[in-house]
């Protein structure tokens, strides 16, 4: 191959190899993980495991999906030559001490992820540090957990509390807890949380969340929640036709047509609760009707821009489809409390990778960084990653134990395949977050339809 066609090829490779073994090995380091295995005793006394084969086989078949998930666990690690053992035995590997191990490969991942830089360009970034969203999944388990994990009615089932940072694209910290309790308990604001930027859904509003952020100097956007009676103090923006009474309940201004839903947006300076927080109240006409949302962000923020923003939390919500639907959050058979949530991080972890391979993505195909720069290269489908994960399992486990000249071009040729895993709308319906990022897309052209010639048909004799 020519110098000039090995530099296009480079340049087409959006991720490179170096990008996916850095990322790997970053998790699932062959050093770190032997030392959870002698730190926890989980190797003690089997000799017929390979702890470290293992363990990295719970991450990597998490998106397999060729069966169930210890089953599948364990048809990839007979896959890499490993000693045969009985089912029976091979399950009751997922022990505490395999639970150990993965809370110490999550610690490792998060630590990762947290270390990586934060990209928000545009508007997203001209108030906060980073905008974080928070968000909970229910995952339905056994019967046999109904005792540990009890659901909202008569079946087990826990809870992921999940903190979700827009500028590094995956998740940065989650925890666990029985299904039925409120969301709102696992939300506290420190210290750790200044300066950024918080998009919720109403589960976890409340009247001491926005206490706190004010304290914490907290930006945040989130609906208005039902029943919260909000005072309006002045009205920026919007149709107003009858003088008012400063502290009038937006309710009854409403009602009575002094402040008009007449499809132009609406921004009003609030105070709410007993307390009398302020706020900015946002309305934005709709095709369901108008969407009120609260945030304190400076008035510079345009009304639009404060929904356009909330429309971000959507983030989190295809984080949680990517852990159920590629990672199989939803299929988890075990039976025991530490086998159960050892398999739960090895999906959020498993996840975490194919984010954390599309971050390395975005940032390499990302446009210049001025305003009206165009896309020209599709981003990556973050899920159809997931997918191609799952499939390579095999191949990533055998790369990881190679050195040398050998390992490097595997690499390189594992991420040329990931690098087609590209959302095919990307034209079409480009994302939210590469619309505030200021990112234009080049529609595609369309095909010329040339003119077909119709022959007469021969005259009859």
């Amino acid at each position: 191959m020519h110098a000039a066609e090995s530099g296009d090829l480079l340049a087409l490779m959006a991720m490179l190899g170096s990008d996916m073994r850095e990322v790997f090995e970053a998790v699932v380091p062959d050093e770190a993980l032997m030392a959870l295995v002698e730190h926890t005793g989980f190797e003690r006394r089997e000799r017929k495991r390979d702890a470290l084969h293992f363990i990295r086989t719970m991450v990597v078949s998490a998106a397999s999906g060729r069966g169930g998930r210890q089953a599948e666990v364990m048809k990839d690690y007979f896959i890499g030559q490993a000693r045969p053992v009985a089912r029976s035995s091979f399950y009751k590997w997922f022990g505490t001490a395999c639970e150990r191990v993965m809370e110490g490969v999550r610690d490792r991942a998060l630590a990762y992820a947290r270390s990586q830089p934060i990209d928000l360009p545009g508007v997203l970034g001209k108030h906060v540090r980073d905008w974080h969203i928070v968000d909970s999944m229910t995952v339905k388990l056994p019967d046999d957990l109904i005792d540990e994990y009890r659901g909202t009615g008569d079946y087990a089932a826990l809870k992921i509390h999940k903190r979700f940072s827009v500028g590094i694209g995956t998740t940065i910290g989650y925890d666990l807890s029985p299904a039925r309790e409120h969301d709102a308990m696992h939300l506290r604001l420190d210290e750790s949380w200044r300066g950024l930027g918080l998009l919720c859904d109403l589960g976890y509003a409340s009247m001491q969340l926005l206490r706190d952020c004010e304290q914490y100097n907290v930006r945040y956007v989130m609906r208005l929640k039902d029943g919260w009676k909000p005072k309006v103090l002045q009205v920026v923006r919007g149709t107003v036709t009858k003088t008012f009474v400063p502290g009038t309940d937006l309710d009854v201004l409403l009602d009575d047509e002094v402040l008009l839903l007449d499809g132009k947006v609406i921004d009003v300076d609030v105070a709410l609760g007993p307390k009398r927080i302020p706020a900015r109240l946002v309305g934005i006409k709709t095709p369901k009707g108008y969407c009120f949302f609260l945030t304190n962000l400076e008035a510079s923020v345009a009304p639009r821009s404060v929904a356009d923003l909330y429309r971000v939390r959507w983030e989190i919500e295809l984080d949680n489809k990517l852990d159920k639907s590629c990672s199989r959050l939803d299929e988890i058979t075990a039976r025991t409390g530490p086998a159960a949530r050892a398999l739960v991080h090895a999906s959020i972890v498993a996840s975490m990778l194919a984010c954390l391979l599309a971050s390395h993505h975005r940032r390499r195909t990302a446009p210049a960084p001025k305003r009206g720069a165009t896309r020209k290269k599709p981003p990556i489908h973050t899920q159809a990653l997931g997918r191609m994960l799952g499939a390579m399992a095999p191949y990533i486990a055998r790369v990881m134990d190679m050195t040398g000249k050998a390992a490097v071009a595997e690499w390189d040729r594992l991420a040329a395949l990931l690098n087609r895993e590209t959302d095919p709308n990307w034209r079409n319906r480009p994302s939210v977050l590469d619309q505030m990022r200021g990112w234009r897309v080049s529609p595609a052209r369309k095909k010329r339809v040339r003119p077909t010639t119709r022959i007469a048909p021969a005259s009859a004799p």
